[in-house]
């Protein structure tokens, strides 16, 4: 399976739209001869059109340089990562690994054809002055028809599609388009072949619960849009992936009011288990990255022994593992249902009617509930050190649960809650880079313990330990510094409103 990533952009033309010159853009001194291609797509999709819905399109096309099974992933007219299969002759369904890919937008629904593309297209390469292809421009003659309701459509298009070429030449021949007449197209073609039952209008939640509710929906939508690179393993996906889980679980809880409390639970229990599943290749990556870097930062002559290449093999056999049990949750039937139950919560009716005031005093109590946490923490009252960590760990987590809580009304108040939220991510931060030493400690105390075990030296994990140790007495003063400067009258006057 091939994976690329498209920077493209699409436009709407008249009949009597005429190409404009692109040569001069962005280093183009020439234009390959024009090729005709035809092309023919059959796109598939659940019965409720949720790829469509979710930012995904599968299509098994014929014709053209890359004939076979495609599945993009993210919005038209912005970057979309395409994952190519061949396809066989007789192909009629798509291939399991395409399927792993797509099983969060279809909810693990099958799917079936949903609309078909035919596409006289005439192609040209932009080509710089050592003949090297900086961008593809297409002029596409479309025939659309959904496959369901027989409705037919039929337009003109214009796409561009970078090579070899930067965000400058994209810039450059979007400005060239537009003055030629040419408009930017929001949706890709299987949308348009579709619109008649994507327009289907869906439920809205009340004035009141619109902001809660379209919170969640969003972080909903990351978390499926999130899933293919999770399952390749992917480090910002992984991240993403599990940042959107725990907004999704502090939400449903800060604000668990608004929906029937018994699924509300349910589903932050399922979310748990979701976030523990994502949590260990995570914290695996970050891990030995920081370790790398801490070692690769220590003079020579502090690195006694094979330190580097004994990280490096551990933390790589606990990755696989970590990876392995990752794709195995993602291609459960638990995870489907979880991510159906999540949808007939958010998109159906909520409990209860609530207006701005109840909003408000959630967020409000969830931004106290983290102060007087922190406040604990600090108070000096603890006879151990294990313990004032686990208590300053428990308030960053609150003042995670506060942020995403601030971030619901950040729409509706502005600044001054956008304001808040950087303070309290920086807050989160610190509490952070302790919480971060703490774990480092623990996995250099068991690392050094293995050196040894094998007869190894195990005195850079002791150098190690220390300069951990050292970075950890110094966090108070900055923890109380950064939680000064969340709690200035004037930045949180708007929540008693």
């Amino acid at each position: 399976m091939a994976t690329v990533v498209e920077r493209e952009r699409k436009y709407s033309a008249d009949d009597g739209f005429r190409l404009p010159d692109l040569t001069g853009c962005g280093g183009v001194t020439t234009t390959s001869d024009a090729t005709a291609l035809d092309l023919d797509a059959v796109y598939l999709d659940t019965a409720d059109l949720r790829l469509a819905r979710s930012g995904f399109a599968l299509r098994r096309r014929t014709g053209g340089h890359d004939a076979g099974w495609h599945l993009k992933v993210g919005s038209a007219g912005g970057d979309r990562t395409e994952y190519q299969f061949p396809a066989g002759a007789d192909d009629e369904a798509p291939p399991a690994e395409l399927v792993a890919l797509f099983r969060a937008a279809s909810r693990g629904r099958p799917v079936a054809p949903a609309a078909r593309i035919s596409t006289r297209r005439i192609e040209r390469r932009l080509l710089d002055e050592r003949g090297r292809a900086m961008a593809e421009v297409a002029e596409d003659t479309v025939e659309g028809r959904d496959l369901v309701t027989g409705e037919r459509q039929a337009w003109r298009e214009i796409e561009i599609e970078l090579v070899d070429g930067d965000d400058a030449l994209l810039a450059a021949m979007d400005a060239r388009l537009k003055a030629a007449g040419a408009r930017p197209v929001p949706v890709s073609k299987s949308h348009r072949a579709l619109a008649g039952r994507l327009a289907v209008p869906v439920a809205t939640p009340e004035a009141g619960a619109a902001p809660v509710v379209d919170y969640a929906l969003a972080h909903r939508d990351v978390l499926v849009a999130q899933h293919p690179g999770a399952i390749g393993g992917d480090e910002d996906a992984v991240h993403d992936m599990r940042v959107a889980v725990r907004r999704l679980r502090s939400t449903l809880r800060t604000f668990r009011g608004l929906w029937d409390r018994r699924e509300s639970e349910w589903l932050r229990t399922e979310l748990r288990w979701l976030g523990a599943q994502l949590g260990p290749v995570r914290d695996t990556q970050v891990m030995a990255a920081r370790l790398t870097d801490a070692v690769h930062a220590e003079p020579a002559d502090l690195v006694l022994g094979p330190v580097a290449a004994r990280i490096s093999a551990r933390f790589a056999a606990d990755l696989a593992t970590a990876l392995d049990e990752l794709r195995a949750a993602l291609a459960s039937d638990r995870y489907a249902e979880l991510l159906a139950r999540l949808d007939a919560l958010l998109e159906g009716p909520t409990g209860r009617t609530i207006d701005a005031r109840w909003v408000a005093r959630r967020v409000r109590r969830a931004v106290n509930r983290a102060d007087d946490r922190l406040d604990r923490a600090l108070a000096g009252d603890h006879q151990r050190d294990a313990e004032r960590d686990a208590a300053l760990h428990e308030a960053r987590k609150a003042y995670k649960a506060a942020r995403y809580a601030v971030e619901v009304r950040e729409p509706a108040v502005g600044k001054r809650a956008a304001t808040l939220v950087d303070r309290l991510k920086d807050l989160q931060d610190v509490l952070g880079a302790h919480q971060d030493s703490v774990v480092t400690r623990e996995v250099l105390r068991r690392q050094a313990g293995r050196a040894y075990a094998e007869g190894e030296n195990g005195f850079t994990y002791g150098v190690l330990y220390a300069r951990q140790a050292a970075a950890a007495d110094r966090d108070a003063p900055a923890i109380a510094r950064a939680a000064d400067r969340t709690r200035r009258r004037k930045l949180r006057r708007w929540l008693e409103n």
